[in-house]
């Protein structure tokens, strides 16, 4: 099991073959730069190479009209000027005598990833394909799109391997508006993009790209649009998306399948975008997916103009796939005003098809001025000459940002063990290394001066076994780790993990106390730590970096308190560390435990240490160390509605914290 890599240098050989300023950018260096970029980062050799077979026509007849495929069969015989008159009948188009050969291949691609994904031949993977899809209408070539890649894998999914429920995330910053017209009365695929909209004054400036088109008959609620209404979104506006809008969603339709129309336009030096994202920004995104769907996503290459931008974010979403931490977001983690009032408005407008989305409350409807195609557009990147001083400040920025994510070594060992208690009947997975190391001898005894707990042999020599993988997470040697500790000295020991990983370069540790451990009483609230206790005692807010909230009893509140107030503050907080403590009596399912340490992996860039209650089964430890090398988290099972207690303590948490976290602002944003 592994990811594959799905390509055919054939792909490359259309290009524009006369003038056109709107069409050139549409060049075959898009693939060769990121695929001479996935060679040099090592990344392509890591995959299994697949090359790119064509669809045959009954295939492309899943979506497109033959009438339609015959059109196109014909442009191989076509001269240049017949084909730029053909060209013209399209908007944004452009022909070559071999784009029906590439554009089967890019289709073709699609299809095959699908089918080595769901025959179990790999886990993931990604098509490096052109021409790009998501525009493409059942009889119209549109937005460089011939024929609908993405469209033609669900397709495929449903009719040769019988899924019944298919999520397909399009973050192109362009509305796809071909697979949404395509599955808009199919309840059996849930079709979420965001896109540059601006009040309806972007390409292709249509009114059914806005929040307030949810679907027709059946689908009603499957199609989940989220318009951006300026530019220069970023990290902060994507992530919060996903979080409050998409994840919440998408847990409840429990998909078979993630087809993700990738592309990456929407990153930060893109002129087509003018958005700030940076590469890394969408490793974190795939790995949020790679939750779902036990793991199964199948990614499509779509737009994506400035080449040095689209390689390294290509490479940023390999690397994810292939299970690799992810890089620390950069940057404020502070949503735009813009991006709120959006993401309010698709919650809204999606909250009565929705559960998991009327679990907050109601959610108040912005007022009319704020998305209706008569309000007064705005952007944050200014115009004319200003517009080119802020592009030259995008470039140097990502020219920056690309040099740090190249300093940033992956540490050798992915996730390392080292138990005491829960050796016999424990599976691991075969790239988790066991551990025998242990802190020196007179250093636990200093501590266990502290803290009579740790007198203990046993005690001592669980806490050897902290420091030891704590030592290796903070050196670089190793990427995350888990440990077992007696109860009765499960909360001292997780005192001297948080003093060693301050006291040792830590500069921002959050601690998640799952079960029966109080937060050391004389633990500095300078800001260096974020302590957040699950199965608190009630729902309080002690400070801004003190939270305790109760264990909800149901799948559905599990999932608000982790997508709505533990990611948003982990993202907010911007950890390097995370310590996840599941004390005694924590109460989790294993499956809620390895969701919740799947998850905080990502914000912290992989940093993560699991303390495990010494009682608990050799299952649970087997399950945490797959999520934390990169595997999918198993399924919570059925979803189950929140209760109105855990609804309402939730909501009182998020209101006593919005005003230091703002990225937990997104669902109660008071409408102007």
């Amino acid at each position: 099991m592994g990811t594959a890599l799905v390509y055919h240098e054939d792909m490359t050989e259309a290009r524009l073959l006369w003038e056109d300023p709107e069409c050139e950018i549409e060049s075959p260096e898009r693939l060769t730069t990121a695929l001479e970029r996935l060679q040099q980062r090592g990344l392509e050799q890591r995959c299994l190479r697949l090359a790119a077979r064509e669809a045959s026509e009954a295939e492309l007849g899943l979506v497109h009209s033959p009438e339609y495929v015959a059109l196109l069969r014909g442009t191989q015989a076509l001269g240049t000027r017949e084909l730029q008159a053909l060209s013209r009948q399209y908007d944004a188009i452009y022909f070559h005598p071999s784009t029906f050969h590439c554009a089967r291949l890019a289709a073709g691609a699609g299809l095959q990833l699908v089918d080595a994904v769901l025959t179990g031949a790999v886990h993931n993977g990604f098509a490096l394909v052109r021409p790009p899809g998501h525009h493409s209408q059942r009889a119209a070539a549109n937005g460089f799109c011939v024929f609908n890649n993405v469209a033609l894998a669900a397709k495929h999914a449903q009719e040769k391997h019988g899924l019944h429920r298919i999520l397909i995330v399009d973050w192109d910053v362009h509305h796809g508006q071909g697979i949404q017209y395509t599955f808009e009365d199919d309840p059996s695929i849930l079709y979420f993009s965001w896109h540059r909209y601006e009040h309806g004054r972007f390409w292709p400036y249509l009114r059914e790209s806005n929040a307030d088109t949810v679907g027709q008959g059946q689908g009603r609620g499957f199609t989940v649009n989220l318009p951006w209404n300026q530019v220069g979104m970023g990290n902060a506006d994507y992530v919060a998306a996903f979080l409050h809008v998409l994840l919440p969603v998408a847990f409840e339709f429990d998909p078979e399948l993630v087809l993700v129309a990738a592309g990456f336009d929407s990153a930060i030096g893109d002129p087509e975008g003018q958005m700030q994202a940076t590469p890394e920004c969408f490793a974190h995104l795939t790995q949020l997916l790679q939750v779902l769907a036990g793991g199964r996503v199948c990614a499509v290459l779509e737009g994506g103009y400035h080449l040095e931008s689209l390689s390294q974010s290509v490479c940023m979403m390999v690397q994810a796939l292939l299970g690799d931490p992810a890089p620390p977001l950069s940057g404020p983690m502070v949503p735009h005003h813009s991006a709120l009032e959006s993401i309010q408005s698709v919650r809204a407008a999606q909250a009565p098809h929705w559960t998991s989305l009327q679990q907050e409350g109601p959610v108040p409807v912005p007022s009319p001025s704020n998305y209706s195609p008569e309000g007064r557009p705005s952007t944050l990147l200014p115009g004319g000459s200003e517009f080119k001083t802020a592009a030259a400040q995008a470039a140097a920025a990502l020219s920056s940002l690309l040099d740090q994510l190249c300093l940033q070594p992956t540490p050798p060992v992915r996730t390392a063990v080292a138990l005491t208690s829960l050796g016999a009947g424990l599976v691991l997975p075969p790239d988790v290394l066991c551990e025998e190391g242990s802190a020196p001898q007179e250093e636990m005894q200093a501590w266990a001066r502290l803290h009579e707990a740790l007198a203990k042999d046993e005690a001592l020599t669980a806490l050897g076994k902290v420091l030891y993988l704590l030592d290796g997470i903070l050196d670089g040697q190793v990427s995350s780790g888990i440990t077992d500790t007696p109860a009765p000295a499960a909360a001292a020991t997780l005192d001297v993990a948080i003093r060693r990983g301050l006291s040792q370069g830590a500069q921002r540790l959050l601690c998640v106390a799952v079960g029966q451990l109080d937060r050391p009483s004389d633990l500095a609230d300078d800001g260096r730590n974020l302590w957040l206790n699950i199965r608190g005692k009630e729902a309080a807010a002690l400070s801004t970096f003190h939270v305790s909230v109760p264990l909800p009893a149901t799948t559905g509140g599990f999932l608000n308190c982790v997508l709505a107030l533990v990611l948003p503050l982990a993202y907010g907080f911007q950890p390097d560390l995370v310590l996840l403590a599941l004390g005694p009596a924590h109460g989790l399912q294993d499956a809620q435990a390895a969701l919740l340490a799947a998850l905080l992996r990502v914000p912290a860039g992989g940093r993560v240490l699991a303390l495990v209650d010494a009682e608990s089964t050799p299952r649970l430890a087997g399950v945490l160390a797959r999520v934390l090398c990169g595997e999918a988290p198993p399924s919570l099972g059925p979803f189950s509605v929140a209760s109105p207690e855990d609804t309402q303590a939730l909501k009182y948490l998020r209101g006593q914290l919005q005003p230091h976290w703002k990225m937990l602002q997104c669902c109660d944003l008071v409408a102007g």
